[in-house]
Order: structure tokens, then sequence, then C-alpha cells
């Protein structure tokens, strides 16, 4: 299937490590223009080589830090500078399974929990607000918000949290922007593999799904494409879950 999206220009925000590296390299192999962005200009420097070299694409790396306006509002002004404009917003600039750690009431720390939801809630919409008015501009647009299947889950509070707030946004900005041509998407990512898993690892994540083995970066790339792509036109507002399945729970 041709997705239709040779040419389009995106901005990957956590562009540099995991699932964000992955989308972004991904995309580049569709085609699209590309600036990724994140905090540690080394890494990211590395990945838009990498990945310029492995499409052929001319990927740029922009830094960036998520929680602050001043940082993103130039990231996203840098971006469409860059690329002559914007059709594609994918959030993944979080920490893989957030700061907070605590699992019941009386372990979780005020300024861990409020820097997790300024980091992923707040970071996505911040960003999402930059970008918005030149996908408004386009009359067409994506926006892809990567969360968590901590979403579904108790015994982590903070990173429920966060990531029913990815969701939350995403519903809010998919109401409003839908009728402009914008579809806005969250995907809730299990247990994925990236450069950070070891085997012990996979092997928890394999008993915890219904595949059987770890879900790797590289399949939830392709599925970001998709939902980046015109082909997805349906899909909007949406909270999907990309975890390989949970054993013995049904969700409608």
């Amino acid at each position: 299937m041709d997705l239709q999206l040779q040419g389009k220009r995106a901005l990957v925000t956590g562009g540099s490590r995991g699932i964000g590296k992955a989308i972004a390299r991904q995309l580049a192999a569709e085609g699209v223009d590309l600036v990724i962005a994140a905090r540690g200009a080394e890494a990211l420097e590395t990945t838009a080589r990498a990945i310029s070299r492995e499409t052929g694409v001319h990927v740029t790396a922009l830094t960036a830090d998520t929680s602050s306006t001043r940082e993103v509002d130039a990231l996203v002004a840098g971006a469409v500078e860059v690329l002559g404009g914007l059709d594609i917003l994918v959030n993944a600039a979080a920490l893989p399974g957030g700061i907070s750690t605590a699992t019941q009431l009386s372990e979780v720390i005020d300024e861990e929990a409020l820097r997790d939801i300024d980091i992923k809630v707040i970071g996505y919409l911040r960003t999402a607000r930059a970008a918005a008015p030149h996908l408004i501009a386009n009359g067409w647009g994506r926006i892809i918000n990567i969360g968590g299947l901590a979403i579904h889950r108790t015994g982590r509070p903070v990173a429920t949290l966060r990531n029913v707030g990815v969701a939350a946004l995403t519903k809010n900005l998919a109401d409003e922007l839908g009728p402009q041509g914008i579809n806005v998407v969250a995907v809730h990512p299990g247990a994925t593999r990236t450069e950070r898993t070891d085997a012990q690892a996979a092997a928890r994540a394999a008993q915890g799904n219904s595949l059987g083995r770890i879900v790797e970066a590289s399949e939830m790339a392709d599925l970001v494409a998709f939902l980046a792509s015109p082909r997805s036109g349906a899909i909007n507002g949406a909270a999907i879950p990309a975890g390989g399945g949970t054993p013995g729970v049904i969700h409608y």
C-alpha cells in the first residue's frame, strides 16, 4: 500500500532514541522530510546522520526541552523554516516509564509527579499548540501522541495519570481540529524492544501480552506511519493500544 507520505513534512519529538527514533526512521523511509528533536544534542545528531544514510532523506536535528514553552515555540518555528511548512507532528518526547516510581499513595512525591505531567502531557500540549496554526493553514495534518499502556493499569498512579492525560488531550484536540482536516490520535505502547531492552526485559514482556513475544519498535513505527498518512482519515480521537494484546482483558 502506498501511504501517500512522499513529500510530507514531519516533526518528531523524542526522536533520538527508542520508539521516537524508530518512528522517525520509518517516516523517512516513506519519503517524509523530517526534523527530529530531543534534549541531548549528541545522540540527536548521531540519529539524524544514521537515518539520512539509511534512507537518503535529509534529516535535521533540533535540540529542545518540551517542558519549556520558549524552546517548543522556537523548535516548531525552526522546523517550519527548515521544512518549508509542517504536515505531521509526532509527540514522543517523554522519559520511558516516567520519573515517578511510586506504587502507592504514600510514595508519591509532588515534584516528580508534576515533572512527569509537565514533560509528557503539557509538553505534548505545547508542541500541538505551536504546530496547529501551520497544520490549519494546510487544511490537512496529523498529530500522533505516544502514550503508554499504564493508562489501563493500576499500581503506578503517576504513570497512569500522565497517560490518561495524553488520551484526554488527544480527544480534545481531535474534536477541535478534526473539522479543519487535522486528525489527532494517541498510541499506547506496552513493553517495546528498543536499544535499551535486555534479554530479561524481553522475556518478561513476552509473558505479559497475547503475542508471547515482545513488540518491536519497528512495529510501533509501522503503525504510526499509517496513522500519519492520508490513508488513516477515518481514525480521529482514538486511543490505540499497541502492546501485543493484554491477556484476559476485553476493551469495548
